[in-house]
């Protein structure tokens, strides 16, 4: 979903696939593809070892989120954690808040896993599906603290984007399932795209921006590898932050 290796995977790796060969039924329009990928020996490991206790199945039923994590605390959904690093490292800042995260590719639920295991985080749940189902079906209405979507794929060509996930209709999917006052923080470090992001949200009536146009990088959010790199050669990457109205 975005040009961040340690986030996620480059986008050179997801090639638009055609869908012309397909039934009328199985052309439903994704925001992600399916990416070949190998578990390593690791990350298999962290999957049968780790798996039965963090990661959540799929159920299509809404989850009492309390009994969950075994306590009453704000609860957090990342949508597409990629390899999981920074997605670990906020956990491990923010051991108060509960996440989250929604991958659909293994290299990476397994990777978070490994994580997740070598810094004894209690904090995290994985769900291995689309982001989009488990949101409608399985996080009650009014109920997330925050949603973070770091890096998604940009879709830079004209004709793909309508694929990019943030859309109005998506993110009035979210501001259904956000308490009131709970945010949305979305990143890029595709110019376009943040344009496109900070249109489709200041257009929800229900939101209101923390800043004045694009937001500081908060705290809690680390910079990756692929992010310090950019930053040395002059790329930008723009955070936006904005909260449902009370």
């Amino acid at each position: 979903m975005s040009s961040q290796d340690t986030q996620n995977p480059p986008s050179d790796d997801k090639q638009p696939v055609s869908l012309d060969h397909l039934p009328p039924h199985a052309r439903t329009i994704k925001s992600y593809v399916m990416r070949a990928g190998r578990t390593t020996e690791g990350q298999a490991r962290a999957l049968a070892d780790l798996g039965p206790r963090f990661l959540l199945p799929y159920t299509g039923e809404q989850m009492d989120l309390a009994a969950t994590f075994g306590r009453q605390s704000p609860v957090v959904l990342e949508i597409g954690f990629g390899m999981g690093d920074a997605t670990a490292k906020i956990a491990q800042t923010l051991p108060d808040t509960d996440f989250i995260g929604c991958e659909v590719h293994e290299p990476g639920v397994g990777a978070l896993l490994k994580h997740i295991g070598e810094m004894g985080l209690t904090n995290l749940r994985l769900v291995r599906h689309d982001a989009v189902e488990v949101l409608e079906n399985m996080i009650p209405p009014n109920s997330l603290a925050g949603v973070h979507i770091f890096f998604p794929d940009p879709w830079h060509k004209k004709r793909h984007n309508k694929r990019r996930l943030v859309q109005p209709a998506f993110v009035s999917k979210l501001l259904a399932h956000l308490a009131p006052g709970g945010y949305i923080h979305l990143a890029t470090d595709w110019e376009p795209y943040a344009v496109q992001m900070l249109e489709v949200l200041s257009a929800e009536s229900g939101l209101v921006n923390t800043a004045e146009g694009y937001a500081e990088k908060p705290a809690y959010r680390p910079l990756t590898k692929f992010e310090n790199r950019g930053l040395r050669l002059g790329h930008g990457v723009w955070d936006l932050v904005f909260r449902k109205k009370a």
